[in-house]
């Protein structure tokens, strides 16, 4: 009873209403928490009208939408706990359903198993991939850039490891599929984690500072970073969620494109397994918005024209020297999470 009235008067961090329990991270009331849980699900995207900072508290809290989310993810509300909501303990089934917030009423916000699986193989679940990321005007130093990157590439390669399926394939298999699409697994990384494109210090992360640069190849460099640039925007964007974006990803991995794969069929079929589930996942959560699976898919093709080399340059270069890339993700397949860079210790 102590407890019970304890809890009574803890206020909720957002508005500072009575606090009725502990809510997708934090004590909140039930109106911040339903404001919370319908914005992550929705996607819903506010905007400010005055400067960014109104007040929100008991009496102010409905007044200002954008405001108010921004307090709720300042003072820690967490965006993954409405996406995954409870996961059951145990792994689930292949093809069996589960509810994203343990709500059996609420039919239109399941996770297929498959999908559930593919979320709980992301290596940087809370933060993904540090407080920097998550502020779009921060120009972040090269060496920042550079780790940042390396924690993406990993996270592509650890992840892919660790979703159904892909362990199953024969190792020769696996190196091919990420060897041809690491890039593009990178390109949607970059945009799950708002990483911060700046020109200057990319330009500066792929040594064109360095040594004298004829003009026509900083301009050519300039034109990639555009193009990545837009890759990135378009997929923000769309606000894809973090269930789209692991099917994405799967359906981007299992690529029947890869030279010398063992066993076409079945990876076309895994392909096709990934797309079936985003196909039903947007069809139920996303139900006002026919036209989303179709505007996801088209994003994938045009991933393809941020060309690997220029990655490579632009990021990994001051890293790991000569050191192909594709000879990198080789050994972070074979040495998983005992894998070290090769100049560099990434914590």
């Amino acid at each position: 009873s102590d407890k019970q009235q304890q809890q009574q008067h803890i206020e909720c961090v957002v508005c500072g209403d009575k606090s009725s329990g502990k809510h997708y991270g934090q004590f909140t009331c039930e109106g911040c928490k339903s404001f919370f849980k319908r914005s992550v699900r929705r996607n819903l995207s506010y905007t400010c009208r005055a400067n960014r900072n109104c007040p929100i508290d008991q009496h102010h809290r409905n007044q200002c939408q954008y405001c108010r989310l921004k307090k709720c993810l300042k003072v820690g509300m967490r965006r993954e706990a409405v996406q995954r909501g409870r996961m059951p303990p145990t792994q689930p089934t292949h093809g069996q359903f589960a509810l994203t917030n343990g709500d059996p009423l609420n039919c239109h916000s399941y996770l297929s198993g498959y999908i559930s699986l593919l979320l709980r193989a992301e290596p940087y679940p809370t933060s993904r991939f540090g407080s920097q990321c998550m502020q779009p005007n921060n120009i972040m130093g090269i060496e920042n850039i550079c780790e940042l990157a390396a924690r993406m590439l990993f996270s592509a390669v650890e992840w892919a490891r660790n979703i159904p399926f892909f362990p199953d394939l024969q190792i020769t298999d696996q190196v091919a599929l990420l060897r041809l699409t690491w890039s593009e697994l990178f390109v949607l990384n970059a945009a799950q984690c708002s990483m911060p494109l700046h020109v200057a210090p990319l330009l500066a992360a792929a040594g064109l500072h360095a040594s004298p640069m004829s003009a026509d190849r900083v301009v050519a460099f300039m034109d990639h970073i555009r193009i990545f640039q837009e890759q990135v925007e378009k997929l923000k964007a769309l606000h894809v969620d973090s269930a789209e974006y692991s099917c994405l990803k799967a359906i981007v991995l299992f690529t029947s494109d890869a030279c010398g794969l063992s066993d076409v069929a079945h990876v076309e079929s895994l392909q096709e397994k990934s797309q079936c589930a985003l196909e039903e996942y947007v069809r139920s959560q996303y139900p006002n918005q026919p036209t989303r699976f179709g505007k996801l898919l088209l994003r994938l093709p045009s991933l393809r024209t941020v060309s690997s080399s220029v990655i490579e340059q632009l990021f990994f270069v001051r890293l790991v020297g000569k050191t192909p890339i594709e000879t990198l993700i080789r050994d972070m397949l074979l040495s998983g999470s005992s894998f070290n860079w090769p100049y560099m210790a990434i914590q």
